[in-house]
């Protein structure tokens, strides 16, 4: 079907390129990909080895285990396929992934990924193509794969037309600083636990504040590092 939409295209630069779409091609995800919301194009990297072997790693400089992935295949691959916009590298000793960063990536028109493996990819690489480093968190996974369908899933949900209501992406996780409130739903009484009465007062005001305070109380035991923030943040508009 044709789309009237903003359209938002990711290039994924991997070794495994039948990794894509994956779990993106169900759901609201799926849904949007089959409309033309957005595209994935997954590049093999393999595809610009030189060699009868088609090599893509080699040992370290200076020693150490593990194999490192070459400038030199990495170089050609991101010039076949780059088109502007963000080229975004996965590695825990990146800035760490918020949801400022998510909406800064879902507002460009094209991301381009790329996923290391191994003991990742020469630094110089990098540094020619202005690659941005970007961390999930203090873990080490396998490659870049997952965290890339991790950040796309992050970034799809935002785009125009995907999520039904507009108003839950407001009201979610990190949407104005702080972690999201308990919900409930029917049953109003689960073995013997019942529904905090003010959610069943019809009283909005009432409702707000209490979910307003539950954030707060939820950062405030869990994030101190939110909490930090959101009180900065607080008191700058308290200023003026």
């Amino acid at each position: 079907m044709t789309n009237s939409l903003p359209h938002w295209s990711a290039t994924v630069l991997t070794l495994f390129p039948d990794m894509f779409p994956g779990p993106l091609g169900q759901s609201l995800a799926g849904r949007a990909l089959k409309d033309g919301i957005w595209t994935v194009d997954a590049v093999d990297i393999r595809a610009f080895a030189t060699d009868r072997h088609r090599s893509v790693d080699d040992t370290p400089f200076g020693g150490g285990a593990g194999m490192v992935l070459r400038p030199d295949v990495l170089d050609a691959a991101i010039r076949a396929s780059h088109q502007g916009g963000p080229l975004v590298y996965f590695t825990p000793r990146g800035r760490l992934l918020d949801q400022a960063k998510v909406r800064a990536l879902a507002a460009e028109p094209r991301v381009t990924f790329l996923c290391g493996r191994f003991e990742g990819v020469d630094q110089r690489v990098l540094e020619a193509h202005a690659a941005e480093e970007i961390s999930l968190g203090d873990f080490v996974l396998s490659g870049g794969e997952l965290p890339a369908l991790m950040t796309m899933d992050a970034i799809i949900r935002l785009l125009p037309g995907v999520m039904g209501a507009p108003e839950s992406l407001e009201e979610e996780s990190f949407a104005w600083g702080l972690l999201e409130y308990p919900h409930y739903t029917r049953p109003q009484i689960w073995e013997g636990r019942v529904v905090p009465e003010v959610l069943t007062s019809g009283h909005h005001a009432h409702i707000r504040a209490w979910r307003t305070a539950q954030a707060e109380d939820v950062t405030r035991q869990r994030r101190p590092d939110l909490w930090a923030r959101y009180l900065a943040k607080a008191m700058e508009k308290e200023k003026g």
